[in-house]
């Protein structure tokens, strides 16, 4: 049995019920491109609302994290990863949480106790020491020795606002070295495997902490890191996680793992991360903003480092890697079986795409070299290639070198860490600022896409489906399937039927019944998969009925004017509605 089910069955065996992974892309959560950890997709959950799977909760959640693009090809970071975790809201806490930690990794993983080092809580000028998880982990049979006190590591919020608290986290000793008798959090044979957090906090912009209404246990466990230290590895990709897609990459390329593993490593990180954008029910496609630029960027990374293993880029290789992964995924997760072919397809245009943009470069690449001075090709032009063509520096070098020209590598590296730098600052502009809320302003947006889908389905055709939503406290954005773009006279149906409703004052009522039911009573819904059996339905009128987790107005006259501000093209047979409420 792999982790994923050891660990699901160990908790739901102590009251846990498993929950379905969330979609990879983030509902209504304009804070992140991408869901980047197990916690939040249930941040409504530990601030407070009832989950309707009970207080006890526990899954595998696909994550993706792309700040640390720049390190894929070392051992151990990946950027999409699945996370186990368990929850308790306001249910158990400290005891139960860590007691099960340590029953979980040394009677069903079988981990020595004299292996296992764990850092608590050391205490500050607001909140004191941890001395209960101390305590508890002696009382276990940690030494003392292997209680290590942290004060900024053993904090943990997502973002600068929301649920946070204190945390102990564990860790296994991962070297043939005699085990040191004084754990050191900073030794980096001590690799952390998770993390109990005991979310007891709401932090506020201002940076005062407040109770939360219940105590809550949000705990992590990378499924990767864990598999790879289980196994005796002291690289991530030799794990039985990758020994597959690496298999097939030696294959496609003709080349063994030692002596180009971070080529390697790459592509087997970027086409997995890919298969699960593309695979996602939002129907994310490449392109130059948002997620579609962080696919379309994994996808042609990959593609230059195939051309560097000399992979014959225009076979079938994305499509050979792409379906061992599918392979090893599909069980535990259906949109991958579901969207198979989306997925090839994707990798195949895209492909496609950037070969051509690659022999554009080959020709400017020659222009270039017709007209410099010196023999070299200064800073500018190198980024040029860099940045419109998709030459990476290596391969500059390597076309260069060929000619007997130089490269001003320096000015390059220079110009190219600003851009990175603007880049981060832009990404953190952007995305700053914690975990979305759900404020009046919020709830007023939520409940105008109910009646903006709805509008759709009248105007354009019953096919229409939300494919999306993004909502800040500025505007909303909705994604929905349609082959065309709008007319003028559709947009504008659209919005007077939107503002009709609203100036109805129709209520907005909520039930709760069974799934099956809501869905044969015609109720609309997106990721059916991710409701529980019984499931929350709400109504506008006799105008909408979907299934949602709300929040919502409970009277459309309270909405506002609704106004259309942009319609557009987000993906293949996907529009976009950018609108706000006046």
């Amino acid at each position: 049995m792999n982790l994923k089910d050891l660990y699901i069955d160990f908790f739901v065996s102590k009251g846990h019920k498993q929950i379905p992974s969330a979609p990879v892309v983030p509902e209504n959560d304009p804070s992140v491109l991408f869901n980047t950890a197990g916690m939040q997709p249930l941040i409504p959950y530990l601030t407070g609302k009832p989950h309707p799977f009970g207080t006890r909760l526990v899954d595998y959640q696909k994550c993706i994290r792309t700040n640390d693009l720049d390190v894929i090809g070392d051992t151990y970071h990946h950027t999409f990863f699945e996370m186990l975790g368990n929850w308790s809201l306001g249910d158990y806490f400290k005891k139960e949480a860590i007691t099960w930690s340590f029953e979980f990794l040394t009677k069903v993983l079988n981990i020595p106790v004299e292996r296992l080092g764990v850092t608590i809580f050391a205490g500050n000028d607001y909140l004191d020491k941890d001395m209960e998880s101390k305590e508890l982990w002696r009382i276990l049979g940690i030494q003392e020795g292997h209680i290590a006190e942290t004060e900024k590591d053993n904090f943990w919020i997502a973002g600068e606002t929301g649920p946070c608290g204190t945390d102990t986290e564990m860790f296994y000793f991962r070297s043939d070295d005699e085990i040191p008798s004084i754990f050191d959090p900073e030794d980096e044979r001590w690799v952390e495997i998770w993390n109990d957090v005991f979310m007891q906090y709401f932090k506020h912009e201002d940076g005062t902490l407040s109770p939360l209404p219940k105590k809550n246990v949000d705990t992590g466990m990378g499924l990767e890191r864990v598999i790879a230290v289980l196994e005796g590895v002291n690289d991530n990709y030799k794990s039985s996680v990758w020994k597959d897609v690496i298999k097939t990459i030696e294959e496609v390329s003709g080349k063994p793992y030692d002596g180009n593993e971070k080529s390697m490593r790459i592509i087997a990180d970027h086409i997995r991360t890919a298969v699960f954008i593309s695979s996602d029910p939002t129907g994310i496609k490449p392109s130059n903003t948002d997620q579609g630029y962080i696919l379309r960027r994994l996808i042609r990374r990959a593609i230059r480092h195939a051309r560097k293993l000399e992979i014959d880029i225009n076979s079938n290789w994305e499509e050979m890697i792409a379906t061992s992964i599918m392979d090893n995924y599909s069980k535990y997760y259906s949109e991958i079986k579901e969207n198979r072919l989306v997925v090839l397809e994707v990798l195949k245009n895209e492909k496609i795409k950037f070969n051509r943009t690659l022999d554009k470069g080959m020709k400017e690449f020659e222009k270039i070299i017709n007209n410099i001075e010196n023999n070299k090709i200064n800073k500018d032009l190198a980024f040029k290639l860099y940045d419109t063509y998709g030459f990476p520096i290596e391969l500059t070098l390597e076309l260069a070198n060929e000619k007997g020209l130089d490269v001003d590598i320096e000015g390059f590296k220079e110009k190219f860490k600003k851009h990175q730098e603007l880049s981060r600052t832009a990404s953190q502009g952007k995305f700053k600022g914690g975990l979305a809320s759900s404020g009046e302003v919020e709830t007023k947006y939520h409940t105008a896409t109910h009646l903006l889908n709805a509008a759709l389905k009248e105007v354009v055709g019953t096919f229409v489906h939300q494919k999306g939503s993004n909502i800040t406290s500025e505007r909303m954005r909705f994604d929905f399937s349609c082959d065309h773009k709008l007319t003028d006279e559709e947009k504008t149906k659209v919005e007077e039927l939107v503002n009709n409703w609203i100036k109805d004052s129709l209520d907005v009522k909520v039930t709760e019944m069974k799934k099956q039911d809501a869905i044969d009573s015609g109720a609309e819904c997106m990721f059916i998969e991710k409701y529980p059996d019984i499931v929350t339905v709400y109504s506008i009128g006799d105008v909408s009925k979907e299934l949602c987790g709300g929040p919502h107005v409970k009277n459309t006259s309270e909405i506002g004017k609704f106004k259309i501000i942009k319609e557009e093209a987000s993906s293949a047979g996907v529009r976009r509605i950018k609108a706000v409420i006046e």
